[in-house]
């Protein structure tokens, strides 16, 4: 494995791993509050358009990187809007 190969696991582990905290986040709350959604929709959009741009359609590290976190931070705009931004629940005593 070529230097190149190797460092490009690092965002293929950590974009998506660090948007799914977030997808996480949204979903143990059961509230989208203070979430931007304008802004996970444009991370999609600048992860898919990076993966498209790269041109490395077979390698799994730009599968991971670029279309593994733009599906996680669609799923994340899909979840806000469904669970809505309405305050948390009230945890049970």
């Amino acid at each position: 494995m070529d230097y190149a190969s190797l460092v490009g696991w690092i965002p293929a582990v950590v974009f998506p791993g660090a948007t799914a905290l977030q997808l996480l986040a949204i979903i143990r709350a059961r509230s989208a509050r203070n979430v931007s959604i304008l802004a996970w929709l444009l991370f999609g959009l600048a992860n898919l358009s990076l993966y498209v741009y790269m041109g490395r359609y077979w390698e799994i590290q730009a599968i991971l990187s670029g279309l593994g976190t733009a599906a996680l931070n669609f799923a994340i705009v899909v979840t806000a809007l469904t669970i809505g931004r309405g305050s948390a629940p009230a945890a049970p005593r």
